[in-house]
């Protein structure tokens, strides 16, 4: 497994993502249903770059990716020995909801909060936010479903 200075192994071990589009950097608690990890934003990132070069802010879309790689991380431990043998990878298949109520700025420590609510065939449901100490950023419900990884791959 490669190095990541700031992204604990437990992650890099749980979901195949990685840096630059990596925004998970550890766990602080997990169960078998919650988990909450935490993302330090830093100011060399660089979506900071060309998002409001002149007042970086943390692309939404970014805020809610965080989180579904949470639920990956969360995932990862619930996922049967069938659906861990690679033939099928969990992908976003529907966001129900997302409010946005706060930005994220270079220097904030995200907390990401993310809850599984039940799983319907290959369909897994998750509710999750983002916060800065008591700030909520984001509030979102969304689907993970399990797709047979040769749906997606490319034909060429």
């Amino acid at each position: 497994m490669e190095e990541v200075p700031h992204v604990s192994s437990d992650v890099l071990s749980a979901i195949p993502h990685r840096p630059p589009f990596l925004f998970v950097d550890r766990i602080l608690r997990r169960s078998e249903t919650e988990i909450v990890a935490e993302r330090i934003l830093r100011k060399e990132e660089a979506f900071f770059q060309g998002h409001y070069p002149q007042i970086a802010i943390m692309p939404g879309v970014l805020l809610c990716e965080a989180l579904f790689q949470t639920a990956g991380v969360l995932m990862s431990g619930r996922l049967s020995k069938e659906e861990k043998d690679g033939k099928k990878i969990p992908v976003l298949v529907r966001i129900e909801s997302a409010k946005f109520k706060q930005m994220a700025f270079p220097g904030d420590r995200l907390q990401l909060e993310v809850q599984f609510v039940e799983k319907m065939k290959d369909f897994y449901f998750f509710k999750g936010s983002a916060s800065q100490g008591d700030k909520r950023s984001v509030s979102i419900e969304f689907i993970l479903g399990m797709v047979e990884r040769e749906a997606i791959l490319p034909t060429s």
